[in-house]
């Protein structure tokens, strides 16, 4: 063979080898970032949210219409209060229509007593992407935890699978926020506030949370505790709580975690754990299940004892107009509480029995 083609060989031999470990390299790459997409999304929902901000919350087709301009540590870091409380509700599209439970829950915060400046430490944490999508024309802060792991669009119906899996993850998640270390104020959107709670909270609780029946004694574990509305610290005992809490489901398959919570609030590890639960009193934290009687004492009340949208959506109407009516009230006829609620209506204990099963009733 002649120098010129041997020379011309080994070129053509060079940039085959060159173009083959290109290529080579590209599929190893490309087979790597496989392989960690595939390990992202095998992490748990109990993955600790702050390292992968985008895994948990975004699990849809359209990410353009769920994602979050800023990871949750972020959201939490810009509503917290100085001693990192935050505020937190979680927000579904049934929930989150216009003239909904949303616009309800946001008004009682504007014209309760203050409780306006409030609004700037809540979080919420809508379940889908119309709830997110209207929560970002509504409030600051907004965080989209969508999952394809269940539908939680729609009303979810009390004890259905989609009902017990909603609730559940919202242990799950709440857990993680107090491995955070942030406290927070979980309340569902069905509860007016009225009153600032923050200064009839127990100091030395770590965990306190509102009933649907109050006995009259704050550690009487006969209270029954209501999971919609709750205020806990960010510590060991209560992290180990909440880790106890979700692990309890699988001890009682088919309960949602009110129930459970009503099984485990007498179990020796709530006392091994040097918890200090307390139950707040209904005079303060009301429901139509039992009402706060003096508009004067209400801080909170809650759409709880109710059969369906409508009904929830009529009583909480009247709530609210029944709050404004007392603000009308010069001084004098207010100390008299001379005014009280005009709820429950629809609501009411008697429609809930006309309506058959409680598996068919919503209960939040």
């Amino acid at each position: 063979m002649l120098p010129e083609a041997k020379v011309l060989h080994r070129r053509r031999a060079l940039a085959a080898a060159l173009f083959f470990a290109t290529v080579a390299l590209s599929c190893l790459v490309l087979f790597r970032d496989v392989d960690s997409y595939r390990f992202l999304s095998s992490l748990p929902s109990s993955y600790p949210l702050s390292g992968f901000p985008s895994i948990f919350p975004l699990a849809s087709n359209d990410p353009a219409a769920t994602s979050n301009e800023y990871p949750l540590e972020k959201i939490l870091n810009e509503a917290a209060m100085e001693d990192r409380t935050v505020i937190l509700t979680t927000l579904n599209e049934a929930w989150a229509a216009p003239n909904s439970v949303i616009d309800l829950f946001l008004e009682s915060f504007r014209i309760g007593d203050r409780t306006r400046r409030l609004l700037n430490h809540l979080v919420i944490i809508a379940l889908d992407r119309k709830a997110f999508t209207r929560c970002q024309v509504l409030h600051t802060h907004c965080f989209s935890l969508v999952s394809e792991e269940a539908d939680f669009q729609k009303e979810a119906y009390f004890m259905t699978p989609r009902y017990l899996l909603m609730m559940w993850r919202r242990i799950d998640f709440l857990r993680s926020i107090l491995e955070m270390g942030y406290n927070f104020v979980f309340t569902d959107a069905d509860v007016m506030w009225f009153r600032d709670p923050f200064p009839l909270f127990h100091l030395d609780a770590d965990f306190q949370i509102a009933c649907d029946y109050f006995t009259g004694t704050f550690d009487d574990v006969q209270n029954r505790p209501n999971g919609g509305f709750n205020f806990v610290k960010s510590n060991n005992r209560s992290i180990e709580f909440y880790k106890f809490w979700y692990s309890s489901r699988e001890t009682y398959p088919g309960y949602h975690d009110q129930d459970v919570l009503n099984f485990i609030k007498v179990h020796p590890f709530i006392t091994d754990i040097g918890l200090k639960m307390r139950f707040l009193d209904t005079a303060n934290f009301g429901g139509l299940c039992e009402p706060s009687r003096d508009l004067n004492q209400v801080c909170t009340m809650h759409a709880n004892c109710c059969f369906g949208m409508d009904s929830k959506l009529h009583d909480l109407r009247i709530m609210l107009q029944d709050w404004k009516h007392f603000l009308s009230l010069p001084p004098s006829l207010k100390k008299l509480s001379v005014v009280s609620w005009r709820v429950p209506q629809k609501c009411s204990l008697d429609s809930l029995s006309h309506h058959g099963s409680p598996e068919k009733s919503v209960e939040d």
